[in-house]
């Protein structure tokens, strides 16, 4: 075999190459992003509800030790779900829905108690997480794909 079509061979089977899979939409980051600061949000109230606990001005100290035990965990929770859109892992968008709907809910309850400082943020997280999870960039990339039913056709 000559060199022209040793050549040939490699370009032949560089074209056959798989193609690359679609890069991650960078609307992915934005939702990343919103559920880390969702994160950070609980961990910081976790925080709080600790210190309360540990300054005797919770309700009951042991409810309050309660609420921060699993506060930080609902945060661990949360950091794993953005880290899992970042990556663009399929699993990572039924949880992401269901934190906004949450704090989208807690949110509204933030306001109606006029705790706007809360309440506005919440609901700006809560909209803007739900845009970048359900635009179809996001829905395209965060979707597995079913492998094809095998037909067996009888012509």
């Amino acid at each position: 075999m000559g060199s022209r079509s040793k050549a040939r061979a490699r370009a032949q089977v560089s074209e056959a190459r798989e193609p690359e899979p679609p890069r991650r939409p960078r609307i992915l980051a934005v939702a990343a992003l919103v559920q880390a600061v969702e994160a950070v949000a609980v961990l910081g109230a976790s925080v709080l509800a600790g210190v309360d606990a540990a300054t005797g001005r919770s309700y009951h100290v042991n409810s309050g030790i309660a609420i921060t035990i699993i506060g930080v965990l609902t945060a661990i929770a949360l950091a794993w779900v953005a880290a899992g859109l970042a990556a663009a892992r399929a699993w990572s968008r039924t949880p992401a829905l269901l934190t906004q709907l949450f704090v989208g809910i807690v949110s509204i309850y933030l306001v109606q108690g006029h705790r706007y400082p809360w309440g506005i943020p919440g609901l700006v997280l809560t909209v803007a997480g739900f845009v970048a999870v359900l635009v179809p960039p996001s829905l395209r990339a965060l979707n597995r794909q079913m492998p094809e039913p095998a037909t067996d056709r009888k012509g």
